[in-house]
């Protein structure tokens, strides 16, 4: 390949946009970031300028390309991904026509309620693989047309983030695969369906849905006022990654020829992923819930289930211990109470109750939807103190990861997990002993940046195909595996049945809880 030696893979997330450069043996060289602003509304909503997103994010290139020894002459090319579903409406001239809509707005939550009880739902979930929910494009679609029509007729393109910055970048209207057929589409046919789109009432609605553009065969240059804006040379490369739960998933592990892995993310939420290798072998559950995604290979597939809440349980607890301290006049942070927790939680008894996770407002989305949904412990004896407590927590995330899994077909071979939890080492060892499988972290930080570069690489021949990216960039940077306690596999096996069981019988008594609370509240 001709020109430089530098990939920058742009991941502008819920949270953060990181623009990251890697070499061409994936190391990571630098890197530079800025927070992602939005607004919560009262109304339920939560926007984002998208004017500042770009912004934002051709500050964080500027900032990384004056890092680069080479500077702009090094970089052979730029690949973006980005935050999923929302969305982000543009006019014919690439004006926003509003705030874009995020994927944590809440305001079409009726209307999702609505398509799930509808006839033809088995049927679109059935075709696109996803189960409905509020985050969706579709859903935000619907409220558009009922609430605010003047938008869609002002309205050209519907973009996602990811594919509103390619857009700023390079000119061009484009959705990756992944993006569209998760909600639209025909996921074996990596297409738009026009079945689909017309069971969710949204013919109306087509024209706004932008052409499918792949990654790994097609790239478009950057544009000379977007290189103005960023410090690259205008005519650089740029590729439209794939959503960043796939890229995240890529750079993380869950790619392999064998295709017998699962990859993790142990974040604020938890994402569980289990590769699939031909169309025929994913597996929908009865309740409608999880959803697939078109991996960045042949017929190739993650079928993914997601508890709402992983790590704010943690955090729930941190945060409650260091308040109880406060109100003694003992002044501590987070950071004080994580020194030396992995020690003595990997010390304290096991199972000394039963968590369920849900501490979200939000309730859960899988493997089960409930909005209800609410955390708890079960068993609690007066022996129980903070570190056995805290191991119910991190067990309680085992089980929730097992249950989404088992919701996907099988718990895989091994795990790779990433995500802030993966640097827990009981964590790890909590969840080797509850899935009954070996767990692997991922020597790659940035895995959300690096899969979108892997996938440009691909495009530029760099790589055959994804497998061989994954073969060179992550298999060698996996951990050692952590290995499941035999002792504690069948207890923990025992136990998890109990905990499924008892999330069936806990729903009625979450509707009545709720129920009660709004009852307190006229």
């Amino acid at each position: 390949m001709a020109g430089g030696s530098v990939l920058i893979g742009i991941d502008a997330g819920t949270s953060v946009i990181k623009s990251v450069a890697f070499d061409l043996d994936g190391r990571q060289l630098a890197e530079a970031s800025r927070p992602n602003l939005y607004e919560a509304l009262p109304n339920g909503g939560v926007v984002q300028d998208m004017a500042r997103t770009f912004a934002d994010t051709a500050a964080t290139l500027r900032a990384l390309v004056d890092k680069l020894p080479g500077g702009a002459a090094s970089v052979l090319g730029v690949a973006v991904t980005g935050q999923g579903d929302g969305t982000w409406l543009a006019d014919r001239d690439g004006e926003p026509v509003t705030p874009a809509w995020l994927w944590l707005d809440a305001r079409a939550g009726d209307i999702a309620t609505e398509l799930t009880r509808h006839a033809s739902y088995r049927r679109q979930y059935e075709t696109t693989g996803t189960g409905i929910n509020a985050c969706q494009q579709s859903v935000h679609l619907l409220h558009m047309s009922r609430h605010t029509p003047e938008w869609l007729e002002r309205a050209t393109t519907a973009f996602h983030c990811k594919d509103w910055l390619y857009f700023k970048l390079t000119g061009e209207r484009a959705v990756d695969p992944s993006e569209a057929t998760f909600t639209f589409g025909d996921f074996r046919g990596r297409a738009y369906s026009d079945e689909v789109i017309a069971g969710l009432g949204l013919e109306h609605c087509r024209r706004l849905l932008p052409p499918i553009v792949d990654g790994r065969r097609q790239s478009h240059r950057l544009r000379a006022d977007a290189a103005a804006a960023t410090g690259l040379l205008a005519g650089t490369p740029v590729v439209l990654g794939y959503v960043d739960v796939v890229c995240t998933a890529v750079g993380g592990g869950l790619i392999s020829r064998e295709g017998e892995a699962g990859c993790s993310i142990l974040g604020s939420t938890g994402m569980h992923m289990r590769h699939v290798g031909g169309a025929d072998d994913v597996h929908l559950n009865a309740d409608g819930s999880g959803y697939v995604m078109l991996l960045p290979g042949e017929n190739a597939y993650a079928q993914i289930q997601s508890n709402m809440a992983a790590t704010l349980n943690i955090d729930w607890m941190l945060d409650l211990a260091c308040g109880i301290l406060r109100d003694g006049g003992v002044a501590r942070e987070r950071r004080d109470l994580v020194a030396g927790l992995d020690e003595r939680v990997l010390a304290a008894k096991p199972l000394s109750a039963i968590y369920h996770p849900h501490i979200s407002e939000a309730g859960e989305r899988g493997p089960f939807m409930d909005p209800f949904a609410r955390a708890g412990f079960t068993g609690l004896s007066a022996g129980a103190g903070f570190p056995d407590m805290m191991r119910s927590v991190l067990e309680g995330l085992g089980f929730a990861a097992r249950h989404c899994f088992e919701a996907t077909g099988k718990v895989p071979a091994e795990v790779r997990l990433t995500g802030g939890a993966a640097r827990s080492k009981a964590m790890r060892q909590i969840l080797a002993d509850v899935l009954g499988v070996p767990v692997r972290t991922g020597g790659i930080a940035e895995a959300g940046a690096a899969g979108a570069v892997m996938i440009a690489l691909v495009q530029q021949g760099h790589f055959a195909d994804i497998e061989a990216a994954a073969e060179a960039w992550v298999t060698p940077r996996l951990s050692e595996p952590t290995l499941p306690d035999a002792a504690l596999v069948p207890p923990y096996d025992a136990a998890f049945d109990l905990y499924r069981d008892l999330s069936g019988m806990l729903r009625p008594a979450w509707q009545r809880l709720a129920a009660i609370k709004r009852g307190m509240r006229t």
